[in-house]
């Protein structure tokens, strides 16, 4: 009995210490299954992470599992990331590869889809409207708060102004070699066109922008004008922006001036210091007739009397005034909005041109580039012009630099390019926080409006037409327009210099230009052939003018991308071919004129005193094409 007991409790005791180790070895094997899948979690979070190169002083904010609600490929499974700059998306399935990346700055508006009622498959998440033709659904579970976590961070990071936060170019810690900020200095492109002469002058009068808060504080005016004859004629110019010089001709002197209407109103005032300084403008270069180039309907203009606005009339002698019929920014808007409606996301073939027609696009795209050949063709048969809208930072933006870019072969080089759009749009304080809404939620805001992207598609259009007339390529377009939207950089930030350096753009923010000229071989034309004082005349007919398929399609993978035509990666290639050559070129020139090969060279006869010399031979070497 007593041994029974001994093997029981012998038993017991086992049983105790095996019941032990199974209990330790379940709890290892739990905590192995929970670090096993808390590793896979975070292997699939750095997996979505690898794929996105984040920018320095980008942080991630929150990954999501989400369905992507894609009109070309269905509901497509798959992880979200949202930073302080992008919403990244990429599908899980191999078979449906999917990815967007999208810069907040270019959400125009977030809503929430579906409510907690919602019962069809896949109508709970999330609608977002971007600026740049997209809209994007993502569908999102019910249960929980899984939408209201990623609508709030999203709402916040995609409209930070709104929320006293900051855009994000003062965020990022890019660096680049180059400053762009250094690309235009007003005074250096004043004397690069010959100023100042005996006709126009350079003045500081509006140094701490005093006459005018949006114009820049180096002006060009008549010689012959007077700091107090300027201040009076600010007085009766809208908002202050008096006529000034944007361009002047070297060999004819003739001038385009840019400048705001008058306020005339519906008493039909006058002001003779307005009257006198555009004759001084006339006299500069003795046109006979000024030419006041108004860019809208004569209608608009009428009814602008009744704001206090208005036109020269009759009184200003010596002046002929041509109106332009360019429609205003809410016309342009409505337009741009017709063609999103057409080209995403399914474009109607069957019915492509008359759609295309009825939203009037590339007929306003015709207009401004006919208003600006007018400029153009006045200006290079010796005529002076001045150039205004009502308040001259969008229509008179629009011609004044496409008219600068016809005559002036140096603005359709790439840095010269860039001077155009310093200068011209940004310097001269064209509203590109209120025409764009950078960082704002007020989607619906009446300011917003597409002047300079139509600027850009008409630039394009003269590109298609004089292909080797820019050496820049289609590239830098495209990259200036979803850097105009991405708030990555400062150069289109805020409505005019004043206000950017309220705001300390050039200090503690990047310059897209840096972007741009630390790459520059990716936006050159291998086709450009520089030919200097050439005028361009495109041809402004619907004939002849096209819809920009590789900028308002591109998002949709069935209409087929305009890739680098084969011609092109042929010249490239020969291009790169006899760079390579030259370089050997210059090794065997520096060989030959080392004191061990004239030595060498000494020792031996010349056999022939007609042959070339290796620098002949470098000057005469082409690549055929």
């Amino acid at each position: 009995m007593t041994s029974l007991m001994l093997i029981g409790v012998r038993y017991y005791h086992t049983w105790s210490i095996v019941k032990k180790i199974s209990l330790e070895v379940c709890r290892a094997v739990g905590e192995i299954t929970l670090l096993y899948t808390h590793t896979s979690r975070e292997s699939l979070k750095m997996e979505l992470l690898a794929d996105v190169c984040l920018l320095p002083g980008e942080d991630r904010i929150i990954d999501k599992d989400i369905i992507y609600i894609c009109p070309f490929n269905g509901a497509v499974k798959g992880k979200v990331l949202i930073t302080n700059y992008r919403l990244h998306f990429k599908s899980s399935d191999p078979d449906v590869p999917v990815t967007l990346d999208v810069p907040l700055g270019a959400i125009s508006r977030v809503e929430k889809m579906g409510g907690a009622s919602s019962r069809g498959e896949n109508s709970y998440g999330l609608d977002i409207t971007c600026k740049d033709v997209r809209n994007l659904r993502f569908a999102l579970k019910q249960e929980g708060h899984s939408r209201r976590d990623i609508f709030e961070l999203l709402f916040r990071h995609a409209f930070p102004l709104s929320h006293g936060q900051p855009l994000f170019a003062y965020v990022t810690q890019e660096k680049y070699e180059e400053n762009g900020w250094n690309v235009y200095k007003p005074i250096e492109e004043f004397r690069r066109q010959g100023l100042p002469n005996n006709k126009w002058r350079i003045t500081f009068i509006n140094k701490n922008y005093e006459l005018c808060d949006t114009y820049p504080t180096v002006l060009a005016v008549p010689y012959k004008s007077k700091e107090e004859d300027l201040r009076r004629v600010a007085a009766f110019r809208s908002r202050g922006r008096i006529p000034v010089l944007s361009w002047i001709h070297r060999e004819n002197q003739a001038v385009i001036v840019r400048c705001s209407q008058p306020l005339v109103g519906m008493s039909g005032k006058r002001n003779k210091d307005d009257e006198r300084y555009l004759d001084l403008i006339r006299e500069a270069n003795e046109t006979i007739k000024l030419t006041i180039y108004d860019a809208r309907p004569n209608v608009n203009a009428v009814a602008n009397k009744a704001t206090g606005g208005g036109y020269e009339g009759d009184e200003y002698q010596n002046a002929e005034l041509i109106f332009l019929d360019i429609q205003n920014i809410h016309v342009m808007r409505e337009s741009l909005k017709k063609l999103k409606d057409i080209v995403y996301p399914n474009v109607e073939e069957s019915h492509w041109l008359s759609s295309l027609e009825s939203t009037h696009w590339l007929e306003h795209i015709k207009l401004v580039l006919s208003g600006a050949i007018q400029v153009a063709d006045k200006v290079s048969s010796g005529n002076s012009v001045v150039v205004h809208c009502s308040d001259g930072w969008d229509r008179t933006a629009q011609l004044t630099s496409l008219a600068m870019l016809m005559l002036d072969s140096h603005y359709r080089t790439l840095r010269g390019f860039q001077v155009l759009i310093e200068k011209e749009w940004i310097s001269f304080g064209h509203k590109f926080a209120s025409r764009i809404g950078h960082g704002d939620k007020n989607h619906a805001d009446q300011d917003r409006s597409p002047i300079f992207v139509q600027f850009i598609d008409c630039v394009w259009q003269m590109t298609k037409q004089f292909p080797t007339a820019f050496e820049f390529n289609e590239r830098l377009l495209l990259t200036m327009l979803d850097q105009l939207y991405s708030c990555r950089f400062g150069t289109f930030l805020y409505n005019c210099e004043s206000a950017r350096d309220h705001h300390e753009v050039r200090s503690k923010t990047v310059s897209l230009w840096s972007l741009v000229n630390s790459k520059m071989d990716m936006y050159l034309n291998p086709f450009y052939t520089p030919e200097s004082g050439r005028v361009l005349y495109p041809v402004a007919s619907m004939r002849h003018l096209e819809l920009w398929v590789n900028y308002y399609i591109r998002w949709n993978p069935r209409i087929r991308q305009q890739q680098q035509s084969p011609v092109e990666q042929r010249y490239k290639e020969l291009l790169a071919l006899r760079d390579e050559y030259l370089k050997k070129l210059e090794e065997l020139q520096l060989s030959d004129s080392s004191p061990s090969s004239r030595l060498a060279n000494s020792s031996t006869p010349n056999t022939s005193s007609t042959s070339s010399t290796p620098s002949q031979q470098y000057t005469h070497l082409h690549t055929p094409f």
